[in-house]
């Protein structure tokens, strides 16, 4: 059993060590291919050129990217974190359990290029919305519900059953513990599992294409205007050829960056909400 554990410790050790050595290789080859273009300007500054991208920067890109974002957590993390409470303390039979968690995961395992044609069909076509923001933001939100809401359940579910109890029996409603106890108790998962959410949507490009995501736009004042947006600007760059590949590898370098900054802000966030949380028990 001794040497069955060591492996297995060996074995872990060495998985850890392949995933750390690839991103730190991919983050370095990104940065030593593009990291020469990027620059306050090219940070601040609209792109322009009679090429896409040939001048300028990613700017409208960077913005265009945290409306998209920004909306697609506003409708896709209420109805996630809504059904995954409705699972733990509501729902009342199985049926309905399995009903619902297959929707959840049909959901899931539907392409993101469907969603966008879907957006673009609904929203775009038949409401006669015009490629815009609202229209991205919800093909997003599709998205990310199932990923929000399997977070939100597994935290929800691991709260111990005694904290529950405990408020039952001092005669306070479910609808009160769940504010005042389960939420407080989960802020940190929560929060996690939504910013994570939001991330995974930065990076999608196939729902902006059609929906919203518009070459050269600007700065979005609205969310019925269109936009830029840095996984569509990423795509382009690198359609066009050898000449923008520079321009495409500073571009990715920036996307990375910030979703990197983005999943770390996260986990510093939710492990200190876990260790107060367990100050106080």
């Amino acid at each position: 059993m001794k040497i069955l554990s060591k492996l297995v410790k060996c074995w872990a050790y060495i998985s850890i060590s392949i995933v750390l050595i690839s991103v730190a290789f991919l983050f370095g080859y990104i940065f030593y291919r593009g990291g020469s273009t990027i620059s306050l300007e090219f940070l601040t500054q609209a792109p322009g050129g009679a090429v896409l991208g040939t001048e300028g920067g990613i700017f409208p890109a960077i913005t265009g990217s945290l409306a998209f974002t920004f909306v697609a957590v506003l409708l896709g993390s209420v109805p996630a974190v809504a059904t995954a409470i409705y699972l733990v303390f509501y729902c009342d039979t199985r049926k309905k359990e399995r009903t619902i968690r297959m929707v959840v995961e049909c959901i899931s395992g539907i392409p993101s290029i469907v969603l966008g044609l879907f957006a673009y069909s609904v929203l775009v076509r038949s409401l006669n919305l015009g490629r815009c923001v609202l229209a991205s933001g919800t093909a997003l939100a599709i998205m990310i519900l199932p990923f929000i809401e399997v977070r939100t359940e597994k935290a929800l579910r691991e709260l111990p059953q005694s904290i529950i109890a405990a408020s039952d029996s001092l005669g306070c409603s479910k609808a009160y513990a769940i504010r005042k106890i389960v939420l407080p108790a989960c802020k940190g998962e929560v929060f996690s599992g939504i910013i994570l959410g939001a991330c995974y949507a930065m990076g999608a490009t196939a729902p902006l294409m059609f929906t919203g995501g518009v070459a050269f736009a600007k700065t979005p004042t609205s969310v019925m205007q269109p936009a830029m947006a840095l996984p569509l600007h990423l795509y382009l760059l690198v359609a066009q050829g050898t000449t923008s590949l520079d321009l495409a590898y500073g571009t990715a370098f920036v996307m990375m960056m910030i979703i990197l900054i983005g999943n770390t802000a996260v986990t510093l966030y939710s492990r200190r909400k876990e260790e107060l949380w367990q100050s106080l028990r």
